[in-house]
């Protein structure tokens, strides 16, 4: 059985995750909404908002207006603590299934550092004491469950990304220096990397530090390693969605069923069985007439396997099949 399907690329299906990262006040969460709307084909019933940040984004209720003046509302959900990435992946899935086609996160950096996000859980007591080496198997396999989440969902996903400047410390000839790493994004050191376009915003939204950009994107972005001037717009966001829709349309519907089962592989092979089971027979037919593709059916066992081998507290061999796949 094959662990996937071999076929001629095409960009139908594309599914893009943008990340916008900034100190306070750099226009990432504005350009984060005018960007999923124009995305969404300025439906903003289509626009969903996860809030981590106090019902700020509430203060954004007036922002999309049409050239008649009009206000569109988007949807909005609030994500209160624990941060864990869990209660992240939870949300996501809320957004899936109130029917929106592009999410902003406002903020992702709540899920690393932010009340029992991920350096919490490395860092939780034991028996009232703090581990030596923390618990950072498990807090990392935590955080891949939400990124997976992000990177497998159905939606167009656009993160927004808490900056800060960031100091290093280090011994150099018995004296303790300080060294200015600069302004850094407040994520797991991977986190950018992962994304399919990301940048520092500056000046009010003003401006942007492309750090990473398809060259076909380069037009709407800017070219990575370059500063880029100008707003980022509802007119951006509609030229991405014109360039994800010119690789091909496939079937919406057809579209959700799969991602749907994409997403239930990390339940086990019983619960993609029965998903599969649960779709219509005109779906099933579509998707694959021989019935549940197998390279979803190697991606359910796979996650089995990983379970049993988490459940028996094997917990170095995941680690180190992790690092295998991710090449470390």
């Amino acid at each position: 059985m094959s662990i996937f399907k071999i076929e001629e690329a095409h960009r139908e299906g594309a599914r893009l995750v943008i990340g916008l990262a900034g100190v306070s006040g750099s226009g990432k969460t504005r350009s984060a909404l005018e960007l999923a709307w124009g995305m969404a084909n300025y439906d903003s019933k289509k626009v969903g908002f996860i809030d981590t940040e106090n019902r700020r984004g509430r203060l954004y209720a007036d922002v999309l207006k049409d050239q008649q003046g009009n206000i569109h509302r988007f949807l909005i959900g609030d994500l209160i603590p624990p941060f864990s990435p869990a209660r992240y992946v939870e949300a996501i899935n809320a957004f899936v299934n109130a029917g929106v086609e592009v999410l902003v996160i406002d903020s992702v950096s709540h899920e690393y550092e932010g009340t029992g996000g991920v350096e919490d859980i490395a860092n939780a007591l034991v028996n009232g004491k703090a581990p030596k080496a923390g618990r950072w198997n498990l807090a990392k396999a935590e955080h891949k469950k939400f990124m997976n989440a992000m990177l497998q969902s159905p939606l167009h996903i656009i993160c927004c990304v808490r900056a800060r400047s960031k100091v290093k410390i280090e011994k150099k000839g018995g004296e303790t220096v300080y060294e200015d790493q600069g302004v850094q994004p407040v994520q797991e050191k991977n986190f950018s990397f992962e994304l399919t376009a990301s940048m520092m915003m500056w000046n009010s939204g003003r401006q942007r530090d492309v750090l990473k950009c398809p060259e076909e994107l380069a037009p709407i972005f800017g070219q990575s390693g370059t500063m880029a001037e100008g707003y980022l717009t509802a007119q951006h966001g509609q030229m991405l969605r014109e360039w994800i829709d010119g690789g091909g349309k496939i079937d919406p519907e057809v579209q959700r069923a799969w991602d749907h089962l994409a997403m239930t592989c990390e339940q086990g092979l019983a619960a993609l069985q029965a998903a599969w089971r649960s779709l219509p027979d005109h779906i099933r037919k579509a998707i694959d007439p021989n019935g549940c593709p197998p390279s979803l059916k190697e991606s359910a066992m796979a996650f089995d396997q990983q379970a049993t081998m988490l459940a028996s507290g094997q917990t170095q061999d995941v680690e180190d099949l992790n690092n295998l796949v991710i090449g470390n």
